[in-house]
This record gives structure tokens, sequence and C-alpha cells, in this order.
């Protein structure tokens, strides 16, 4: 390593493997001693073809590989892609099945942002236990989803014009009990955070990301409101059944490490906030619009854009209809892709530790990134 006094730096590649991207990752680092000049991420290594894929499957072939863009959240991968063909083909979904798809949305933000503040902290040093203690959460979550879909990550559950099947006898029961016992573990939880001096040392001041540069930049979702930014596409787009429920919109106040890992605290109880009416007011009927037929499906000539404030963010579909059995285009809109291109931005000026924190409080899965 050359001195810092003869002015020159180190350059290194931190790949193209890191446990805290979820995937396979690289980034090419030139650094002045232990501070980071220069950072190019690289991406690649998990490209799927995902897109093209979609040009030449059916429109409900499509939908398991949304399964697999961020493989943490199907239900809402799902959700942004139904959503699109329904608006493309000018579909209408049942009461039931509206409430179903805000229940399933607000379940998978429940255990994105656990698994995320899990993630965080082990990244950090706090090896074990924090991620162990999320995970506990997220694994009653994915029960609840296994009994539904039948999967517990891969749900492949969302239909156009609704939801695949109902749910289970004592399902919506046992959705109740663990929405009703969430809130002890996060007050737990949050007092872990912000008693810690170490965290706090590691992600105050560390990591800002202006507001200016947030909107330029296309971020979104917790990022984005991080930065003080009011921008939720529940609010903005109304879509589904949102605007029956009362949630407020979290803000943060420096857009930094510590504000994006509390932003995911304050959704999470935005979220518990609509859950609890969904599921004590979720009417009886179907859960699917028996006018759509699947087999015979072709969606009249025409494009659409559909999209949903996801865990991550805007998670959208672009779809162009020829008429045709499968769409002419194909195109998603990744949270993860979008959020990450700014880590240049955030990593600038501090030390090759920071990276990884700063990193992770972007919350990125490759699948998403890659497609």
């Amino acid at each position: 390593m050359t001195s810092r006094l003869e002015g020159e730096t180190l350059e290194i590649s931190m790949g193209p493997q890191h446990p805290s991207t979820h995937g396979v990752f690289r980034m090419n680092v030139a650094l002045d001693g232990e501070v980071v000049t220069k950072l190019k991420p690289v991406f690649g290594y998990l490209h799927r073809n995902h897109e093209k894929i979609g040009e030449s499957a059916s429109y409900l072939g499509s939908m398991p590989y949304t399964d697999r863009l961020d493989y943490f959240c199907s239900m809402t991968n799902n959700w942004a892609y139904a959503l699109s063909v329904e608006k493309l083909a000018g579909i209408d979904v049942p009461e039931r099945a509206e409430y179903l798809r805000v229940i399933l949305a607000e379940l998978t933000r429940l255990q994105n942002h656990v698994s995320l503040l899990g993630f965080l902290l082990s990244d950090m040093g706090a090896w074990g236990t924090p991620l162990m203690y999320a995970f506990r959460e997220r694994e009653k979550i994915l029960d609840l989803f296994e009994s539904l879909s039948g999967a517990r990550m891969m749900c492949n559950y969302m239909r156009f014009g609704g939801c695949r099947c109902d749910t289970p006898k004592g399902w919506i029961e046992s959705a109740k009990e663990i929405v009703a016992e969430f809130p002890r573990f996060l007050d737990e939880f949050e007092q872990l955070i912000v008693s810690n001096e170490i965290l706090i040392a590691r992600t105050q001041g560390i990591g800002k990301l202006s507001a200016d540069l947030a909107i330029s930049a296309g971020i979104t979702g917790p990022m984005l409101r991080a930065s003080g930014v009011n921008y939720d596409i529940r609010k903005v787009d109304a879509y589904g059944i949102y605007p029956r429920f009362k949630f407020r919109v979290p803000l943060g106040d420096h857009g930094d490490c510590y504000d994006r890992l509390m932003m995911r605290v304050l959704e999470l109880r935005e979220s518990l906030d609509i859950l609890k009416p969904a599921l004590d007011e979720i009417p009886a009927g179907p859960v699917i619009n028996p006018k759509v037929k699947i087999r015979s499906f072709r969606p009249p000539a025409g494009e659409a854009y559909g999209r949903i404030e996801a865990p991550k963010g805007e998670l959208g579909f672009y779809l162009i209809s020829d008429g045709g059995t499968n769409p002419y285009r194909y195109r998603v809109r990744p949270p993860s892709f979008v959020n990450l291109t700014i880590l240049e931005d955030l990593c600038l000026g501090h030390t090759v530790a920071d990276v990884m924190v700063i990193l992770g409080s972007i919350d990125i899965v490759m699948g998403e990134v890659d497609r």
C-alpha cells in the first residue's frame, strides 16, 4: 500500500461477492488511506434475461418470474405486474381481493423492513443476535404466506383480476394474532437501536443524501423519504383501496444512514396501522373476477404502466400489447437498481468501513438489480 503522504491512492476490488449485497456484486474502490475517493459499482453477474423472456411468455406465464425479482417481496412483485396487466386490459378486481392485496403487501413490508434492520446491524459487526431476532418475526409471516399460497418466498399468488385462491380456514385469525404481537417486538428492537452508542456513531452523519440529489436521481421509497421528501405512491396514486386507511408518511431530517434505518422502524408502525383495520374489515365474496379468461387472455392493443409502493421503492411494469397472447414489450422499473446508482455519491469522503454500512442502508436485492 502506498503512503498517503505521497498523494497516491490504492485501488481495490470489493467483491465480486459480499454477503451484505444478497447476491453477487462488485465495487471498484479507490482509497486515499482509508478514505474513499472513487467508487464504481459493477452489476450484471446475475442477469437472467427477465424482460426478454417476458416478451416470449404468455402474460400469466411471466407471473412466476416476478417472484424472482426482489425475492424477499414476491407478493408485492406479483401485485405490481398484475396491476399493469389490469390497466392494460381494463380489468376490475373484487373487493375481497383488494383487501387481500393490501394485507399481503403490508405483511411483505413488515418482513422486508425487519430483515433490513437485522442485516444492517450485522453489516456493522453485530452478527448473530439482531439478525436472528428479526428473522424470528419474519418466519411467522412466511408461515402465513406458505399456508395461503403453498410457498414461503416464491408465492406466485396474484392473478389478473384478483388472487389465485381464498384464505384457508383460520388464516385471518392467525394474521391478526401476528399483527397484535408485533408491536412488542418492534418496541424492543427500536430500543436496541436508539440506545446503542456504537450504532449511533456508525450511522449518524454517514452517507448523507440530499433531497435535491434524491429527486434528480429518481430515488424512491424509504431512501427518498429519509431525505425529507414526502412522496409515497400509496398516497400519490391511491391504488387499490389504500385511500380507505389512515396512515401517515414518515419523513427524515438528515438523509443519513441513521434516518434510513429509523425510516424502516417508523414505516413498520404505519403498516401495522393499515393491517389492523384491513384484517377487521375484510368482506366476504369472490377473490377473482370470473370474467377474466386466462387461457384465451389477449389484452387489446395499447400500452400501460402500473406501479406500486413496494417495500424498497417504486416498482413498475411497462407493457405494450399488440393484441397477442404475450407482451410486445415488457419492461421493469426496479427500485433496487435505481436506488443503487447514487452509491458513489453517498460513499465519497467516508472510510472503507463506512461503505458496507451505507450499502446496507440502501436495501437492495441483486435479483432486482440485474433482472
